[in-house]
């Protein structure tokens, strides 16, 4: 059994993470599932309840299965993703971001899509 402060500090990086999860929906640069699955994993660790209410939730639950029982990532969600940092990338282009940024950006990206496609689908 973790002590106290500790299952507080999971606590905190769950509900952290589930918050900036669903800000990511809204913004294109904020990644959603990452941070479900991290809050997923803190809340196993320090809310049993929270935990138990991520896996059955009817938006979160399955994504969560998915990548505990096959790693694996929605067919959909993996061309959307994609698709976004391609968006993202483009308007840190058009908006004269500065080349050091544009590269780093893109090799980051770059790292980020290769991983998500090569990830089992469902």
């Amino acid at each position: 059994m973790i002590p106290l402060p500790g299952r507080t500090g999971f606590r905190i990086l769950a509900y952290t993470s589930i918050a900036l999860a669903a800000i990511g929906v809204v913004l294109p640069l904020l990644p959603t599932t990452p941070f479900v699955l991290l809050a997923a994993w803190a809340a196993s660790k320090g809310s049993p309840a929270f935990a138990d209410w991520l896996d059955n939730h009817r938006t979160f639950g399955p994504a969560i299965e998915n990548w505990r029982s096959r790693r694996a990532i929605p067919l959909k969600g993996k061309w959307l993703a994609c698709a976004m940092l391609c968006v993202s990338w483009s308007l840190l282009f058009i908006g004269g971001a500065a080349p050091v940024v544009l590269v780093m950006t893109g090799l980051m990206f770059s790292g980020l899509a290769c991983y998500l496609l090569t990830r089992a689908s469902c």
